[in-house]
């Protein structure tokens, strides 16, 4: 019977362990346990070295083999046999590392793919086998490195050059699942539980499909709108057909038909991609939309790519859960895995960015009072009360003399002609009522950078496509409805709520039952319908370029 490819691996392996280490002093691997392989006891000393020449002479002049004593350490304690034998665990490593590849983050993983690749088509099993084997321990250093360098790495920083070594509870994890052939369940265990990322690895292999076919530019200036002739109508209607938004057999009566102006059919098939990608659905293309119909399928794939490894970072779904996509604008509430809300938020704008965070809703409050927080005090208010005395008055502030004081201090006895707002000495506080910034609720969310959910007196800013205006807060739409959900989920009657609600007093209620909250960055999934999303990346997280101190502090995830 002829041998598969990989299944060559052992019998190319065996032969150089055959030339390199005598047979004698190579102990079978059934006799050595699991632990003593990576602790190095003292006899096996002489061991390793010849199993360190063993792997230098097969990396030859593979630059990208990094772990050589791991290398030697693993490979001696299975006997020198093979690790990717199988070709289901083969292909479902190099798709792992593939996507990483594609995501742009880092030059080594994508060298590394790039490399397996020519030894598979070159069929140099031998190297492909210790450099998969070295891919996979960086990989695992890198899925392991995420929970705390992640927040730097996928939004825009990229991953480091060289990782150390994965950990020895790591490595101790991947010889068992050699020992007992589970390599594929171990790998597979690599990367997130979720759907979302199965779907995003599908929708990528559909745009690599079209993309290979045919994928032109679409460039015409100018707003297009129903009845405007179109310099390259087969171009437009080449991507949307591309992208999903026309059927196959929509687009080929559209050509059948030589529409050489924008009609009805066009417009609806640009409804539904404005729709995908957050836009204003109008069914007019105007700089944004022409924009994303410009963007190339490579780019569109790397961001696909990008989000997936994002994937890693934020939890898996939960019964009850409360998540804020910043890039989407939206807020979605789940309970006992039931979905009970959607609601459009405004997040942080570029200079004061929402950071990403997953913590609890501890508690609602009832006509909140506003305790400015330092920076917006200095930067925003200090400013306008210098140059209007009556702004302070108008919008119900009161200037107090710290936060552990209640004492007021007259706001007229203050010079405000000479105010330096880096030093003034007291902090502003609003009252509740009409004017206050943070609405009728305020949802309180446990963490480092005093950030909450909260209603809004602006209601009209909800009706803007692009909704990054706050100071880093997350104001809600509905928090009405959001307050009456969460306080019915802890156990509280609606009749109550609506007494706090008619009620003018601040009233702070418990919750029994807390809701898990995650604020997110995805700008790009598939939604419940099979469709890929896009969104403008209003943060610039999707460019990978060296970040700030001062930038990455703002990505950072909090836990409890």
């Amino acid at each position: 019977m002829a041998m598969s490819k990989l299944s060559c691996i052992g019998l190319v392996l065996m032969v150089t362990c055959t030339q390199t280490v005598s047979a004698e002093s190579l102990p079978p691997s059934s006799h050595l346990a699991v632990g003593a392989s990576l602790q190095q006891p003292a006899e096996d000393v002489l061991q390793q070295q010849k199993a360190k020449q063993w792997v230098l002479e097969i990396a030859n002049d593979v630059s990208a083999i990094r772990y050589i004593d791991k290398l030697a350490q693993l490979y001696h304690a299975i006997g020198y046999t093979p690790l990717w034998q199988d070709t289901f665990t083969a292909n479902e490593f190099e798709e792992q590392l593939r996507l990483l590849a594609q995501s742009g983050v880092s030059a080594d993983y994508t060298r590394r793919y790039s490399l397996l690749q020519h030894f598979k088509n070159s069929n140099d099993w031998r190297q492909y086998d210790l450099l998969a084997t070295d891919s996979l321990l960086a990989y695992m250093s890198y899925i392991e490195s995420l929970p705390e360098f992640g927040r730097g790495w996928l939004f825009g920083a990229g991953v480091e050059s060289r990782l150390p070594a994965p950990s020895s509870v790591g490595l101790e994890r991947l010889l068992s699942a050699v020992e007992v052939d589970r390599l594929r369940f171990f790998v597979s265990g690599l990367k997130p539980a979720d759907d979302r990322y199965t779907q995003i690895e599908l929708a990528i292999k559909e745009l690599e499909q079209a993309a290979s076919q045919r994928w032109p530019g679409f460039y015409q200036q100018g707003i297009i709108r129903l009845g405007t002739r179109l310099k390259n109508p087969d171009g437009l209607i080449t991507i949307l057909e591309n992208l999903g938004d026309l059927q196959d057999y929509e687009a080929e009566q559209l050509r059948e038909a030589k529409v050489r102006t924008y009609n009805i059919d066009l417009a609806n098939a640009i409804k539904s991609f404005q729709l995908r990608h957050g836009l204003k659905v109008d069914g007019t293309i105007g700089p944004k939309t022409r924009y994303w119909l410009a963007m190339p399928a490579k780019e569109r794939i790397r961001i696909l790519a990008l989000n997936a490894q994002r994937l890693h970072l934020w939890p898996a779904d939960q019964p009850s859960m409360l998540v804020v996509n910043i890039p989407d604008y939206e807020l979605t509430l789940w309970l006992d895995n039931k979905h009970v809300l959607d609601s459009k938020v405004i997040v942080g704008r570029p200079s004061r960015r929402t950071p990403l965070m997953t913590s609890t809703v501890a508690s609602v409050v009832f006509n909140p009072y506003w305790n400015v927080p330092i920076s917006i005090m200095r930067k925003d208010i200090l400013p306008k009360a210098r140059y209007d005395r009556g702004y302070l008055y108008r919008n119900d502030f009161r200037v107090i003399r710290s936060w552990t004081s209640s004492e007021q201090i007259p706001i007229h006895t203050i010079d405000w002609r000479i105010v330096n707002a880096k030093a003034f000495p007291y902090r502003l506080r609003q009252k509740p009522g009409k004017k206050n910034a943070l609405g009728r609720f305020k949802f309180n969310i446990p963490n480092d950078n005093s950030i909450y959910l909260h209603d809004t007196p602006a209601k009209s800013l909800f009706n803007k496509d692009e909704r990054a205006f706050s100071s880093g807060c997350v104001r809600v739409e509905h928090a009405d409805d959001l307050a009456m959900i969460l306080l019915t989920y802890s156990g509280v009657t609606e009749q109550r709520v609506n007494e706090l609600k008619a009620r003018t007093k601040t009233k702070t209620v418990g919750l029994n039952n807390r809701v898990k909250v995650h604020l997110i960055y995805q700008t790009a999934w598939v939604d419940n319908q099979g469709l890929v999303n896009f969104r403008d990346d209003v943060y610039s997280y999707d460019q990978m370029s060296e970040m700030s101190q001062k930038e990455e502090k703002f990505t950072i995830i909090y836990h409890e």
